[in-house]
């Protein structure tokens, strides 16, 4: 990927009328970089409001999530709280992590956000919690699950139609794979689908557990999809740059679902609990 995420101006509009206490709760995770506002220039923790207010829109309660020190006792205890993950755009990550040199143009390495942002997909997975990644986010997700990455795609297509430069989005074409979910999500018919694009890397050796869901028509990588699990979606677009939330709504209503589900298995295990209880007191209670 590269050049980060520019910010766009907020979007107006109306989240859905469900009611608060029904809402999912969506972790985002964030930039940790040096960032100036009024009199300071500090490291910060930042995320662009088109990332928040998608999630916003479509109907769920949106939460940062910052780089930090992790492991997976601490990814496990940030997941307890949320019913659904999105791994967001930013720098490049390192190659060291899919065993290759750093390209020319590859960016200074963050390692701590690939370190927080790996273990939350690890985790997340094992616990089948609905993921969305983007941009950056579908390449960590690739390179979590053993995939590498083509580090400058300029290299491999000639051209660098998919990263314009100065904070300007390219629209490419996109062709979604039948019977896919993505497919089902975005209603893509047989026909292109035109994405806003701004990466100069791609997915290159496609990670374990991942089917590729959606080309270019110079064959790069545009989505992949996570195996064996209810919502594993990530693409290499940018869905947040337009005013088309169904990406952001699939999320949301998998989140819903999932959180259903955990609710109705506290319920049952609460029960289960009571019941045990109440045979212990008749026990005690017999002469």
């Amino acid at each position: 990927m590269s050049a980060s995420d520019p910010g766009a101006a907020p979007r107006t509009g109306t989240a859905p009328q469900t009611g608060t206490a029904q809402r999912p709760v969506i972790g985002l995770t964030t930039y940790l970089e040096q960032a100036q506002t009024g009199v300071w220039d500090v490291p910060a923790a930042f995320l662009p409001h088109a990332y928040f207010d998608s999630v916003v829109r479509a109907g769920g309660i949106a939460v940062l999530l910052p780089p930090q020190p992790v492991d997976a006792a601490i990814a496990g205890r940030v997941l307890d709280g949320l019913d659904g993950l999105v791994i967001t755009g930013g720098k490049d990550v390192d190659p060291a992590r899919y065993g290759q040199a750093a390209h020319t143009r590859t960016d200074e390495p963050r390692p701590d956000r690939d370190a927080w942002e790996n273990e939350l997909i690890h985790r997340a997975i094992d616990r089948e919690l609905p993921l969305l990644g983007i941009c950056r986010g579908a390449q960590m997700l690739n390179i979590a699950q053993g995939g590498t990455l083509h580090q400058h795609l300029p290299d491999v297509v000639g051209h660098a139609g998919y990263q314009a430069g100065g904070g300007i989005f390219s629209i490419v074409d996109v062709h979604v794979e039948p019977e896919s979910r993505l497919h089902g999500l975005l209603d893509a018919l047989d026909v292109p689908l035109p994405v806003p694009v701004y990466h100069h890397q791609s997915i290159d050796r496609v990670g374990a557990g991942l089917t590729v869901t959606a080309r270019t028509h110079d064959g790069v990588v545009q989505a992949v999809e996570l195996t064996g699990v209810p919502f594993g979606v990530a693409v290499q677009w940018h869905p947040e740059q337009h005013d088309d939330l169904r990406l952001f709504a699939g999320l949301v209503d998998a989140a819903t679902r999932y959180r259903a589900a955990r609710e109705q298995d506290h319920e049952h295990e609460h029960e289960h609990e009571h019941g045990q209880e109440h045979e212990h007191g008749q026990e005690r209670d017999t002469p």
